[in-house]
């Protein structure tokens, strides 16, 4: 009985994971590091480097160009810039608890400090991201998938949340559609780190070596 009820649990995950692709219109992956959600670089700050006036669709276009991997890394974490930009010092606030609650490994605590985040302020994708993150971790995926829905209703290129959805897929074991998101990945960053890489693998592991 135990048994039947995950994989009843397992199954509804697979099909919310796959709804999400299915609904992509944009397909954006990002550094899945072997067991990792992809994070902002913890160098980041906000008063530093946010620049809510730069184009951020420029930013992708030159993502898609980058000559070489350093050049890819530095628009990365501009964009990453960008996402942790919140409008609201109340929001910052918060969330700089909810990064020293994620250190110390009190997801409860960071859970409810998201959610205050995100009633104030619906749209701010990264407090959606780093929730659908917490959840992860605790391997609760079916929260996970529902945040990682509302970043990519928000912002579809987010490579953050959707290294997150790859990771879910491949845990539940559904390597096809794992590749499929990362694939769509590269599409948005050639360069990406680790990822072709597991592209590689999963190929190898889901259509076989080419003859």
């Amino acid at each position: 009985m135990l048994m039947r009820a995950r994989f009843l649990t397992l199954r509804t995950v697979a099909a919310a994971a796959g709804a999400i692709l299915a609904t992509m219109l944009v397909s954006p992956v990002s550094a899945q590091q072997h067991g990792q959600w992809v994070k902002p670089p913890k160098n980041l700050s906000q008063s530093k480097h946010g620049d809510p006036t730069y184009n951020i669709d420029t930013l992708f276009e030159a993502l898609k160009i980058a000559p070489d991997d350093d050049s890819a890394k530095a628009i990365e974490e501009r964009i990453w810039s960008l996402w942790m930009v919140s409008g609201s010092d109340t929001c910052n606030l918060l969330m700089g608890r909810v990064k020293a609650a994620a250190d110390g490994k009190d997801y409860e605590l960071a859970i409810k400090l998201l959610n205050a985040i995100i009633t104030i302020k619906p749209d701010y994708v990264e407090a959606w991201n780093q929730r659908a993150t917490i959840y992860y971790l605790t391997n609760d995926y079916g929260h996970a998938l529902a945040d990682i829905s509302e970043v990519l209703a928000r912002e579809p290129r987010h490579f953050g949340a959707l290294s997150g959805l790859g990771l879910i897929l491949q845990d539940i074991g559904d390597d096809k559609h794992a590749l499929e998101a990362y694939r769509k990945a590269l599409v948005i960053d050639p360069h990406l780190e680790h990822i072709p890489d597991v592209v590689k693998t999963l190929s190898e592991k889901v259509e076989g070596r080419d003859i």
